[in-house]
């Protein structure tokens, strides 16, 4: 059963900047529709300029006077523990938040809470083990004593977060910022706010420092405020590419620190050896999560001419049974897109499709049972070329093209033949040869027989995906500066 924003979240028209609940600046506020029935969900407050510098003002102030980045690491990781806790606490509150915003299915946000309490786990047991001060010899410096390499918190960061995953993608930026000792402005989505206020009631329910965590919901050109404000000393950001390269040049301006989590086309590379049915149901198992608007979903599946018919008709009869329909239905295997202009934009690469002369195999319309919501069905598109926009275009729904090969050799090229670079797979039996073909792969994560992507390694692109790495090690490093320190005498501690 839906549930209204406002039963979920406590101050969904107050704004949490310095440690409090605040009132906007102005009574303006952003409707949040509920995709699956086309109804209100709820209401937010939105943040206008002013609001923003007064986040931003409150996490510069928390980072140059408050105790937040002078506390030890234990100390640190003492309170993101807690964090975790609560987000596990909250875990229905925010499954039915990711539910009633964008339609994912109920069925599938169980794994949420624990997917963002264990980034908080993570990087709080870093505390011991990161090397944040090194012990080197300096070599071009006669007559010191010591050099030491000292990783220290970057400064405040404004957090932009996509509308698609908002609180496992918050947790793999927040997390990592605040161990590194860092403050941060949250910027929610405003098609999805509800985690973001969330997980505000989680900082101040375990008594995080005022100013440390602020959030604040707001659209581009606010947004684009925070970018630009010369107290931020990094932006992280998950979106589109487009919207990466309009960060990228503002803080080119100002060099500022930038971590891009952006588009991608990925592929999957079907050798000959593989069972068709296999990789078609795995590939359907996958297209289907959260209705494909996953920047990393194997939307391009290249395989042998001589078996493209076969596996372009096992992979429409696995996408042909997926159930659609209700996401609060725990039976449903699909919901709908996230908002009446993502279903335009998935429609109108359908039609685009169809006229460029690719072959639609099954899908491509919106279920006839469903007379409301922004449903679609999941599509497959056979005989594809390369250079046709449904496989050059990031579409961000549940569409995937299938395109012809003549050997492994121009399987490997065709997947490579593309802007992006965030996520591949390889379909064989043979471990060996999907390491040989994953290692001539310009991706940031291979998977072998099925799409996968692991943050507690490290998750990111090549190209045009992004710049930088997010989760595990990798994903700290970017919330801190390195400082050589040479010294004439060894301190008491290095001795």
């Amino acid at each position: 059963m839906a549930t209204a924003v406002d039963d979920l979240v406590k101050n969904p028209l107050k704004f949490f900047i310095g440690g409090e609940w605040v009132a906007p600046s102005s009574g303006s506020k952003i409707e949040v529709i509920s995709p699956g029935n086309e109804e209100v969900f709820g209401h937010v407050a939105e943040a206008q300029a002013a609001d923003m510098d007064r986040a931003v003002l409150a996490a510069r102030q928390a980072f140059d006077y408050g105790p937040w980045p002078r506390l030890s690491y234990a100390e640190r990781a003492a309170y993101l523990v807690k964090i975790a806790r609560k987000i596990e606490e909250k875990s229905q509150n925010f499954a039915g938040v990711w539910t009633g915003q964008i339609g994912t299915p109920a069925a599938f946000t169980s794994f949420v809470t624990p997917l963002a309490s264990y980034h908080f786990d993570y990087y709080a047991g870093l505390a011991d083990s990161f090397p944040w001060v090194e012990r080197h010899e300096a070599l071009h410096s006669p007559g010191s004593a010591i050099g030491l390499l000292a990783h220290e918190p970057v400064g405040v960061v404004g957090a932009i977060v996509p509308w698609n995953g908002p609180l496992g993608l918050l947790a793999v930026k927040v997390a990592p910022a605040l161990m590194a000792g860092c403050t941060v402005i949250l910027k929610n989505s405003p098609q999805t706010p509800g985690e973001g206020l969330l997980f505000a009631e989680v900082c101040q329910e375990v008594g995080l420092p005022e100013g440390v965590v602020n959030v604040v919901t707001a659209d581009r050109e606010v947004s684009e405020l925070l970018v630009r404000n010369p107290l931020v000393d990094k932006i992280t950001f998950t979106g589109s590419s487009a919207a990466g390269k309009r960060i990228a040049s503002i803080c080119g301006e100002r060099i500022a620190r930038v971590t891009l989590e952006l588009g991608g086309k990925s592929a999957g590379v079907i050798l000959d050896d593989m069972n068709l049915e296999e990789a078609a149901e795995s590939i359907s198992q996958t297209a289907r999560i959260m209705c494909g608007q996953v920047c990393s979903s194997l939307t391009r599946i290249v395989v042998s001419k001589h078996r493209h018919n076969q596996f372009v008709e096992a992979l429409a009869a696995s996408f042909s049974k997926v159930k659609v329909g209700d996401p609060y239905d725990i039976t449903t295997e699909m919901g709908p897109l996230a908002m009446r202009q993502q279903r335009d934009r998935v429609e109108h690469y359908i039609a685009k499709g169809k006229a460029e002369g690719a072959t639609l195999a099954t899908g491509g319309q919106r279920p006839s049972h469903l007379n409301r919501g922004f449903f679609i069905e999941p599509t497959v598109f056979g005989g594809v070329d390369n250079n046709m926009a449904i496989a050059r275009e990031e579409i961000f729904g549940p569409v995937v093209s299938v395109l012809p090969v003549e050997n492994e050799a121009e399987a490997v090229r065709v997947a490579n033949d593309t802007e992006f670079g965030l996520n591949a797979t390889v379909f064989t039996h043979d471990a060996n040869r999907a390491y040989e073909v994953a290692r001539q792969l310009r991706a940031g994560t291979v998977g072998h027989n099925v799409w996968r992507t692991d943050f507690s390694i490290a998750f990111g692109g090549f190209k045009q995906s992004g710049i930088g790495r997010e989760g595990g090690i990798e994903g700290l490093r970017p919330f801190l500066e390195s400082k050589t320190i040479i010294l004439n005498e060894v301190p008491d501690q290095f001795k």
